[in-house]
């Protein structure tokens, strides 16, 4: 795990100083050594920056930038399997300088090109530059667990792991895309490919890029629409359902879910599992402890003052499965004192508040480990969310109530603020929930209940909010390649947070929250023979008479009695709302107030201070919507002023 940076500059414009700057910028991704390479040629000049963390072949031999032959790598991420290719390599006739996986990508692109990247079962983000014939190569990972930002511009190309270094080339024009700004209000996340920065992409996940820089760079050849799709989720689900028996399924999938685990334990550093007490961590460590003599690390975080607090669960199962267990205690102000710190780490807006505690794991584990899994995806994988639940339950009875009966019912619910609610109000994430039932209510299509529930402002809402004009991003969660003839309304909604909230919110959050403290984060539930395989599972052996998982907790009752976890799902939440309205108010009246949002020139004050205003008066429905806002505005001053 590393950060990578670096530029091609066909104006010649760029040093070595540059280039060191682009690069120590990133110093909490990779503490452990830096590597800086200027190549200028008659055309160009190219600069490879490299942060290493230290996790496979710890000695020099494993430093980057990597040369083989003609070829460069800057490479961030691992290759579980590289052992295996390796080998593959050597029977052709290569020779290993190191014991790195790094070494193994160079020399298989080497030898096999693009192709390469079929063999690969990691996580990675990198560039290849060819110093012979002038190709670069950019790849990132199926799922998008490892970042990559691009940007091109006036014969200046740039990329890196983090929009920060960028900021560190005096080329890099910080222009604002408006209507990167728009979807971030909507989603909380700016979605892939686009970028906060007008002419800044991200490579998509499950692409690559190549071009030539022996003639100067257009424009067309990085555009997202021309980047190289080697792997999609779509060709998984648009096979027809496997005929297969529940318990020959249920074989197949713990022993892929296992293969996968044992990949992600490969390291030269001390490895951990973040266990929460929650069916996805539980399998994890599950299925690691039983063939293992010696105790895995476990970790969970508990912070009781702000109601979070799994610890008890944890402690049992890490009892009862045998594991040298940790728990963090956290304190109340421990999280809040994070918050300021957030715009630096997350440096395009993000607004997930689940960032906080996940950093504060990532911070606690760091002290004891260098690598820890995680169990983030399974409930992509697996339909755990509740919203899959909801449009099982709920999506076809919706449809049958008459429009104006369900348009008179949303109006009932903007009357009733989500406070009032008696016994819903103190549940987990209710009213959050409440304020996205009105849009499913107000349209409960498929498409339109997958959006409701990923939208905090409408399209509609949107326009009145925005000041400035805008075109509504092309997204994922608008695609149309799952064909109808393999459709159902459950793999429509998995196959579209797939694409969209694994990678834009998840992935993104556990990237920035781990590296932070120089953490490496490995995903078991990622791995993309899971995902192939789980999508042609028959959607009762996932979701089964309102069973979210089924299959996974079937798995994992062999290992752990039912009744131990047979709880409800506690989630990674803090109490937002009320901290916006107490702990958090002076950052509240700082950022969101009429002089500052009306010389923005971005939102308009009289929406953005009334909801303010019926946010402070009582409707918590709205805190959310309230910390997208504190996010941007945070962000803003951070990176814009």
């Amino acid at each position: 795990m590393c950060g990578i940076t670096g530029f091609i500059d066909f104006k010649q414009n760029s040093s070595m100083q540059h280039l060191h700057k682009m690069t120590d910028i990133l110093y909490h991704r990779g503490p452990d050594a830096s590597g800086y390479e200027l190549i200028e040629k008659e055309n160009y000049c190219l600069g490879l920056g490299h942060r290493r963390l230290s996790i496979i072949d710890l000695t020099e031999s494993g430093a980057q930038p990597m040369r083989f032959q003609e070829f460069w790598i800057c490479f961030n991420g691992e290759v579980y399997n590289f052992k295996e290719i390796r080998v593959e390599l050597e029977s052709l006739g290569h020779e290993f300088k190191s014991t790195s996986d790094t070494e193994v990508v160079l020399q298989a692109y080497s030898r096999w090109g693009s192709a390469c990247v079929d063999r690969f079962i990691g996580m990675f983000a990198f560039v290849i530059y060819n110093s012979s014939d002038g190709q670069v190569f950019c790849c990132r990972d199926r799922a998008g667990v490892k970042p990559f930002y691009y940007y091109f511009k006036d014969g200046l190309f740039l990329f890196s792991s983090e929009l920060k270094s960028l900021h560190e080339h005096p080329g890099f024009d910080k222009q604002l895309n408006l209507s990167a700004v728009s979807a971030f209000m909507q989603y909380g996340n700016v979605p892939t490919p686009h970028c906060i920065f007008k002419n800044c992409h991200k490579l998509k996940p499950g692409h690559f890029m190549k071009f030539s820089i022996e003639e100067e760079l257009s424009i067309e050849q990085i555009q997202p629409q021309n980047q190289i799709s080697y792997w999609n989720v779509y060709d998984a689900y648009n096979k027809p359902k496997l005929d297969l028996s529940f318990e020959a399924a249920k074989e197949e999938t713990e022993s892929i879910l296992k293969n996968a685990c044992d990949y992600r334990m490969v390291s030269d550093v001390p490895v951990g599992v973040f266990l929460s007490g929650g069916y996805d961590s539980a399998s994890v460590t599950a299925l690691l402890q039983k063939d293992r003599t010696c105790p895995l690390k476990t970790f969970t975080i508990s912070v009781p003052d702000i109601g979070l607090d799994e610890a008890p669960y944890a402690k049992e199962i890490a009892s009862y499965l045998g594991t040298d267990h940790t728990e963090i205690q956290c304190s109340h102000t421990e999280a809040i004192d994070l918050i300021e710190d957030l715009p630096f780490y997350y440096d395009e807006p993000f607004a997930d508040s689940s960032a906080i505690p996940t950093t504060l794991v990532s911070l606690a584990a760091r002290k004891h480990v260098t690598v820890a899994l995680s169990a983030d995806a399974g409930d992509e994988v697996f339909a755990g969310y509740n919203r899959y639940d909801y449009i099982q339950r709920y999506g076809e009875r919706l449809n049958k109530i008459p429009s104006f009966l369900r348009k008179s019912i949303v109006k009932s619910m903007d009357l009733i603020p989500s406070n009032a609610i008696p016994y819903f109000r103190n549940t987990y994430n209710f009213h959050n929930r409440y304020e996205k039932i009105k849009g499913v209510m107000a349209d409960p299509t498929q498409e339109r209940i997958m959006m409701s529930l990923s939208e905090q402002f409408t399209d509609t809402q949107m326009q009145k909010i925005a000041k400035f004009e805008y075109e509504k991003l092309v997204t994922a969660y608008g695609s149309k390649e799952l064909k109808s003839e393999f459709s159902s309304p459950l793999s429509f909604m998995m196959a579209v947070d797939y694409q969209t909230y694994l990678v834009d919110d998840i992935l993104q959050k556990v990237d920035r929250a781990s590296m932070t403290v120089s953490l490496e984060g490995r995903e078991p539930y990622l791995d993309h023979r899971l995902i192939e395989w789980a999508a042609q599972l028959p959607d009762e052996y996932k979701y089964n008479k309102g069973e979210k998982k089924y299959i996974l907790k079937e798995i994992l009752h062999n290992y752990i009695p039912k009744e131990m976890m047979d709880r409800p799902k506690m989630g990674f939440a803090i109490p937002i709302a009320s901290w916006l309205q107490n702990d958090l108010k002076h950052l509240v009246d700082h950022y969101i107030n009429e002089e500052l949002i009306s010389r923005q020139k971005l939102f308009d004050w009289a929406i953005v201070g009334d909801i303010k205003k019926q946010f402070l008066s009582g409707k918590k429905e709205y805190d959310v919507k309230m910390w997208y806002f504190l996010t941007f505005q945070m962000w803003y001053e951070k990176w814009m002023t």
